[in-house]
Parts: C-alpha cells; structure tokens; sequence
C-alpha cells in the first residue's frame, strides 16, 4: 500500500507542477507534439503489436470474454485509424484561450468567459489500449496533463502506447511530466486515487460496469461516467424498409461488442409483418440470435435459418456485447418511447421513420446523450461527430454529456475589464 501510494503522490505531484505550464502551452507546440505522436505510433507498430499481442494471448488463456478481447485486440488497422485521430485533434482548432460570451453592463464593465484547461486528468480503464492514445491526445491539445491507469490485461499495450506518446510529446515541447502513465496493477490502487482530490481535477473512468460504479460511488472529486449503453432502434410503421433493415443491421453487426451498438429492435405492429423478416434474412446471414417477444417470435419462426428464441424479462434493458439482439412488437409511438424511458441507459436511440411529426416527438422525448433520425447509433463516437477523438460518452447530464472532446475537458473563467468602476452602497 505504502509503495502505490507513493508512487501515486510522485505522479501526482508531478503531474500537478505539469499542468501548471500546460495552461499555457502554445498551440503551435500542442499540434507539434499531436503530429508526432501519429507519426510515433507508425515508427513504433513492431514494437506495439508485439506488445499487444502478450496481452491478447494472455486474454484467451484467462478465458476472457469475446466482448473484452475485441476491446483488447490492436492491429494495423486500429493503430492507424488511432494515429488518424490523433491527426484530426490537430487540425481541430484549440479551446483554450477562447473568449466568449463578451458583453457591457449598464455601469461600463465588460464581462465575458475565457476558456481553460481543467488541470490534471485521472482516467482508469479496462481492456481498451487505444484509451491511452485518445486521452493522451484530448489532454495534450486542451491544456491538461493526465495520470493514465489501464488495466493489468492490457499492461504491456498501455505501456508500449505511454512510452510512445511520452515521447513523442517531449521531443516536440510537451513538459515532461504533462503524460503520466502509472504501471503498477495493485487493485489497491484504484481507492488510492479515488482519494487524490487535491491532485486530480476530474476522474474519468472506462470499463465495465462494476468499475463505472465502484469509482462513481467512492471518489472524493468530481466523475464524469458513461456506464453502459443499452440502446434501441424503433422502427416506425411509416418506415422505409431499406433504410430500416440497412440501419438496424449496421447498428448490430458493425461491431457488436461497444456501446454504442443495437441491443432492442422495437416495431409498430403495423410495420412488423413486412420488417421483421427482411431483418431476420439479413441478421440471419451475419449469425444473429434474436430473443423476441410472442408476436415477434410468431412472425420470426416462419423464416427457418433465423436462430429466435423467447425473449426472457432480463432482456429488456440488457447490453449484450454480442451477436445477440432483443426483438419487441409494440402498439404505438408512445408505446415505444414508454419502453426506451423505462430501459434504456441513456445512451444512445435510434427511431426509422418518414413522418416529421413522429420524428420530432422522438427527439424531443427521448432522455438520452444521442438521439437519432434514421441513422445507426453506431455513429455516437468522437471521431464521427468530428471532435477527433474522445475520452469517453458521458450518460450524465453534468458537466458533459455524450461523446466527450475538447470542449468538455476545458472549464471557463469570468473575465472583468473596468475603467476604476467602484460597487456602490
């Protein structure tokens, strides 16, 4: 214990003294170190990969579940869709220093709000190696400097990842402490950092949600959680079948084992008939298993290479990770939206229709961090929604919500110009 939390008040302090002059880092020295850590991530793959695939092959000997080892899994691909990320941050323009809101009061001050960087991110994650990029990233170009914890199953990644964006960050201007990785993987830890409310400004955790609520429930500073995303798509009787079918399925199979994919496909009766096994062909092909409803199942049963079965009460409102899908007839619009307030998680929702007036209602009753209109949820993302990267997708409603950039990791100060103006009375 005594070793953790040394090595935790090392960092911590360090980190502390960074975030001091990251508050005033340049821009130019920012994007410098952010086209470096791209170009890094490309001149150390070898030596990344190789470390990851330690870290995998130790996965499937612990038998961990197809849901953590996807998260797990780096390969060229994802190493340069990261770097890709990264290049984006760069060109985004920088938060810090924006001033806004700018306006004179009846005795001649000036008020308005600058934008600032929070000071000293904490992030605890699980199985997600690309998190240490990405919030390695998002700190770097908004001001902050960040403590890094991942997971012992993605050790040898996070550390391969550190090690190249530490570098990479130095070499272009970066205080040398303004990245701290934390490599040891005593659990203890964790409550050791819950409790560093002088060091760290805001804590973000990533993972499952066991860890979501452990860290929500005992830190002493302010949390910003997403906890998990069970998210629905209606589709509505005005529906077209194309986009539905192509909508729901991209929202499943794309990569069923995130958040943000498809876990209840619900129906109007009216368009169930015609939907269903259109959808059944589609998701049948891709190896789906449906878990239905009575009426649903009826309809389903008549397709035989579609693998439906009961749906049980534990479905609804289930994030399943997997190839697996719940399956739900309902009467009405409001029918829907009535079983979205009582399941979901606040995540992200999806309705499939051609009528304005359904498609208003849904945005605008639907209590959830993304809402969408003919389009898969698969697209709540910082990237898609052209942050650049992000650091999670808060389901909170304070102070972030939904994908998490640059913006959401600055805080703001009131700025007061007079001219000798004195308050009366």
């Amino acid at each position: 214990m005594t070793i953790v939390a040394n090595e935790l008040e090392v960092k911590g302090q360090a980190a502390r003294a960074a975030a001091r002059k990251m508050a005033f880092l340049p821009t130019e020295v920012k994007n410098k170190a952010l086209l470096s850590i791209a170009e890094t991530l490309s001149t150390q793959e070898a030596a990344i990969l190789t470390a990851n695939k330690k870290d995998y092959e130790a996965g499937l000997a612990a038998s961990m579940s197809e849901a953590l080892l996807d998260r797990l899994l780096l390969n060229r691909n994802r190493l340069q869709g990261m770097a890709s990320d990264v290049r984006s941050l760069a060109a985004l323009p920088d938060p810090v220093g924006e001033v806004f809101d700018m306006h004179t009061l009846p005795n001649g001050l000036t008020v308005g709000r600058k934008r600032v960087p929070l000071g000293v991110i904490g992030a605890i994650y699980e199985s997600r190696p690309n998190v240490t990029v990405d919030i390695s990233a998002l700190c770097l170009k908004s001001g902050n400097a960040v403590i890094l914890r991942g997971g012992k199953e993605a050790l040898n990644s996070n550390a391969a990842l550190a090690h190249a964006v530490q570098q990479a960050a130095v070499k272009a201007g970066v205080p040398q402490d303004a990245v701290q990785f934390v490599e040891n993987t005593d659990r203890s830890l964790v409550g050791e950092m819950l409790q560093m409310k002088d060091t760290i400004d805001l804590l973000i955790p990533r993972g499952g949600e066991g860890l979501i609520r452990f860290v929500r429930d005992n830190a002493s500073m302010p949390v910003v959680a997403g906890g998990i995303g069970v998210c629905h798509t209606y589709v509505d009787s005005t529906a077209d079948l194309d986009k539905a079918v192509a909508i729901v399925y991209n929202a499943k199979v794309q990569r069923p084992t995130v958040c943000n994919a498809l876990d209840t496909v619900l129906v109007h009766r009216d368009m169930a008939q015609r939907f269903l096994p259109r959808l059944a062909y589609e998701l049948g092909k891709a190896g789906v298993e449906l878990h239905a409803d009575e009426e649903a199942l009826n309809i389903l049963n008549r397709e035989p290479a579609v693998k439906a079965i009961p749906a049980t009460p534990e479905d609804w409102g289930k994030e399943f990770l997997a190839l697996i899908a719940a399956v739900k007839v309902v009467n009405s619009l409001d029918e829907a939206l009535a079983h979205i307030d009582r399941y979901g998680s606040g995540h992200s929702e999806a309705i499939v229709t051609e009528n304005y007036t359904v498609a208003q209602r849904f945005l605008n009753e639907v209590d959830a961090a993304c809402v969408y209109v003919n389009a898969s949820t698969r697209f709540t993302d910082g990237g898609q929604f052209g942050l650049g990267a992000e650091v999670g997708i808060s389901t909170q409603k304070l102070h972030a919500r939904g994908p998490m950039g640059l913006k959401e990791l600055t805080s703001y100060k009131w700025i007061v110009y007079g001219q000798g103006q004195v308050r009366p009375g």
